[in-house]
């Protein structure tokens, strides 16, 4: 989510322009976080089970590497 359609409800504006200190509070806080979920926001779900598929062959190839 981006801060471009929100608006303040501390002064009305909107928060990307940060008149107010709640304003640059909120985008801050809304940067911060989108730098973490950057890293795993772009995955699609059809990745996330190629992710789970590739994770299970490995941990059965492990598995029989050791019996």
């Amino acid at each position: 989510m981006t801060c471009d359609r929100l608006v303040c409800a501390n002064c009305a504006g909107p928060v990307a322009e940060g008149r107010c200190a709640v304003c640059r509070a909120s985008r801050a806080r809304m940067q911060q976080q989108s730098g973490l979920q950057g890293l795993l926001g772009g995955l699609t779900p059809a990745m996330l089970i190629a992710l789970l598929a590739a994770l299970i062959a490995v941990a059965l190839v492990v598995q029989h590497a050791h019996a």
